[in-house]
């Protein structure tokens, strides 16, 4: 498959996804969507034993890009739910990888990037690594990681995250349990590695097995939040403040609500 916007490379049995849009803080597109869900299922097919996720430059990602931003006001419900649809794959894809995974956070992680970093198996970050639930902000519905933030976190924690849609650090991060380890920004390639071969130490199927066996235990809640959750996605973006949120973010003003 090629390539445009991750970069996939192997120490094996160790690979390592690097979100590869520097330039753009890494900022997800939809192209930047497939890949990464190919390259997971790449990976699950391949004889590789720890997979490491990290991002190039000095974010990790900073959410949706602004491009993506700027055609959604004029996207039909079919495309808002075929985009809900894909992204949700791609959340689904990674929580249920059967290798072990690792999120290595080197910088900001917002918005979609915090899902990403956070449904990793493990969660190292850097002390200055920032993340947040933003999608209120801009009159959007967080739907699809909300249902596995509650499960990490529970409704209470999530409540917060979701509806203040307000920035968080590394330690606050490890606090609620998103993060695992705050490693210092030179030591988190190698920390992610070491973390990665001392898994390798393990049976390969009883991880695996164990993965599985999570993952059932809640595939039945997470299935029907899932459905819930394409159908607010989708919906929330036919609304009048999704409509003023986006107009305001690409205006750089504050949105005007209509209460």
């Amino acid at each position: 498959m090629s390539q445009k916007t991750i970069l996939v490379t192997d120490d094996h049995p160790i690979r390592t996804i690097t979100l590869n849009r520097p330039d753009r803080k890494n900022a997800m597109t939809q192209e930047m969507q497939v890949e990464l869900t190919s390259a997971f299922e790449e990976a699950a097919a391949s004889e590789c034993n720890a997979l490491i996720l990290t991002g190039a430059g000095d974010a990790f990602s900073s959410g949706l890009d602004l491009s993506e931003l700027q055609t959604m006001r004029d996207k039909t419900p079919a495309e808002h739910r075929s985009d809900a649809e894909r992204i949700a794959r791609l959340l689904v894809t990674l929580y249920e990888l059967h290798i072990p995974t690792i999120a290595a956070v080197n910088g900001p992680a917002i918005a979609g990037g915090t899902g990403l970093a956070t449904l990793c198996d493990f969660t190292l970050a850097t002390p200055a690594a920032k993340f947040g639930f933003t999608e209120v902000r801009i009159g959007f519905v967080p739907a699809l990681v909300s249902a596995f933030l509650a499960l990490q976190v529970g409704d209470k924690r999530s409540r917060d995250l979701l509806l203040t849609g307000r920035l968080f650090g590394a330690v606050e991060a490890q606090q609620l349990g998103l993060v695992n380890e705050i490693v210092e920004k030179e030591e988190l390639n190698s920390r992610a590695h070491e973390l990665a071969k001392s898994l390798l130490a393990n049976s390969p199927q009883s991880m695996s097995a164990t993965k599985r066996l999570l993952a059932a235990q809640n595939r039945s809640w997470l299935d029907a939040a899932i459905v819930a959750a394409l159908q607010a996605n989708a919906e929330s973006r036919e609304t009048a403040d999704f409509r003023e949120g986006v107009s305001a973010f690409l205006e750089k003003r504050k949105p005007v609500w209509k209460r």
